[in-house]
């Protein structure tokens, strides 16, 4: 049987394989996306996106990570979250579709009312991955996972890139959000050995419900916050804008998730399996804060020192006025994965009142920010919202020290060397290779040149992570 050791790190590879090969399939079928539809396109689907996350966020309702914490969940405990789950989703689409004239009409928008109806239906079908999602995730199966993912992926793909050559517009990235749901749901659920059954009990999700409410509320509030900058400017700004706004919010989530993306998959179950030893458990979450920094601060401030050749090669100089929003967003970017390390611990300590009560404050903050900023213009509004996301995490540092006594000090200690290492070689790399005239080129030398300096810089500061992921690469050859 494999150590909690081996079993996290056989967790994280796959998460890095699972995550690296879905964004990198993301970057292409969004290139190829970007250079067919318009950006009022995207600005319309993206209108729409936080009332699909936030329908999601009430249908799961945290009995997810409830049912993770189980120590052995039951064939009852899980049928009564899917029969809920299900229910709920389905409620959910009869109200959205209801509601999508006023929906149209909020944002001035009369396309929206079709569309909506069209897009909302990945809230039901999504519903019936919730559980099967829960079993994959509180047994480790990455492989898995990573899996139906790409396969989702690559027929998601072929779904837009094909309709939008047909002259579909906006209808393709609709249908490509629903093609995915279809096939990880699906997938998801026909992979795992549990199957639900008629006999519904709900006393299951009545008894975790007190825990749970919690992080569906805080998924909400995760939802709004991540949202809120596309719907406000939905309202204020013509589709165009919004649509070069949700570009550049694209390419910094792509970017982010690659990293939070992986360690979230393993993170929760192996605190949650430490038990309440905190000594033990400080050691783990501060390998895993290390390890988030490692790869965090290069790949996001990679991101923000190429994204001007990236957006004119990659998509075309219609969404050069993303640009800027890109370079804003991935600097704070390159910080929210390791929101995510904090809100996995604090989750997996059953403290599901304070994650609660951080993301609402971060909500509130994040609203005063917008409107106190809002005369100044786009870019100071993301700027403004992506240094108080930066701010933030002093208060998580603060909630992490009340639960498991881990010091501020030892966090700096973690994290500052990586962000400093990061900074100094893309500065190095960004002044380098602005002498090179050609574009192509520039680009090229920036990504080969950041990443060589970046490497040599760990070697010479003998950094254990860098020979940790190395050993265990050359291992798995072996």
């Amino acid at each position: 049987m494999k150590t909690l050791k081996e079993k996290t790190a056989s967790g994280l590879f796959w998460g890095v394989m699972s995550n690296g090969s879905t964004q990198i399939l993301t970057v292409v079928i969004g290139i190829v996306l970007a250079r067919l539809l318009s950006t009022a396109d995207y600005g319309l689907v993206g209108m729409l996106a936080m009332f699909t996350a936030i329908a999601g966020a009430l249908q799961e309702s945290g009995f997810t990570s409830a049912l993770v914490n189980l120590d052995k969940p039951e064939d009852n405990d899980y049928n009564s979250v899917f029969w809920f789950s299900l229910l709920m989703g389905l409620s959910l689409y009869a109200l959205l579709f209801l509601c999508a004239p006023l929906i149209a009409m909020f944002f001035h928008q009369p396309k929206l009312i079709e569309l909506s109806k069209v897009a909302f239906l990945t809230i039901p079908i999504s519903a019936i991955g919730i559980v099967p999602q829960a079993y994959l995730f509180k047994n480790l199966k990455v492989k898995e996972t990573t899996y139906i993912r790409i396969t989702a992926n690559i027929v998601m793909g072929v779904v837009g890139i094909t309709m939008a050559l047909n002259g579909n517009a906006y209808w393709s990235l609709v249908w490509q959000q629903i093609t995915y749901t279809l096939i990880t749901s699906f997938g998801k659920f026909l992979l795992i050995p549990w199957r639900p059954s008629l006999h519904i009990d709900f006393s299951p999700v009545k008894r975790m419900f007190g825990f749970s409410c919690k992080i569906m509320f805080s998924s909400i509030v995760n939802t709004i916050s991540n949202n809120i900058l596309t719907f406000i400017f939905g309202r204020l700004f013509s589709a165009g804008t919004v649509g070069n706004f949700s570009q550049a919010s694209k390419w910094n989530t792509t970017a982010h998730t690659l990293v939070s993306g992986t360690v979230a998959q393993v993170a929760q179950p192996v605190f949650t399996s430490v038990g309440e030893d905190n000594d033990r458990l400080i050691n783990v979450f501060r390998k895993m804060i290390r390890f988030t920094a490692f790869l965090a601060f290069p790949v996001m401030f990679g991101l923000a020192i190429i994204s001007q050749e990236f957006i004119i090669i990659a998509i075309g100089k219609k969404w050069i006025d993303s640009i800027a929003l890109l370079q804003i967003l991935c600097i704070s970017g390159a910080f929210l994965p390791l929101h995510a390390i904090y809100q996995n611990l604090i989750i997996s300590k059953g403290r599901s009142d304070i994650y609660m009560w951080c993301n609402i404050g971060l909500i509130a903050g994040s609203i005063i920010t917008i409107l106190v900023m809002g005369r100044f213009g786009i870019e100071v509004m993301v700027g403004a919202y992506s240094l108080l996301n930066i701010l933030w995490i002093g208060v998580w540092q603060y909630c992490a020290k009340r639960i498991i006594g881990i010091h501020h000090r030892d966090i700096i200690m973690d994290v500052a060397p990586f962000c400093l290492a990061a900074f100094a070689v893309m500065a190095v790399t960004f002044f380098i290779a602005s002498y090179v005239d050609n574009i192509v080129l520039r680009l090229t030398i920036k990504i080969i040149l950041a990443a060589i300096l970046y490497f040599i810089t760990m070697k010479l500061a003998h950094v254990k992570m860098l020979d940790e992921c190395l050993n265990f690469l050359f291992h798995r050859k072996a």
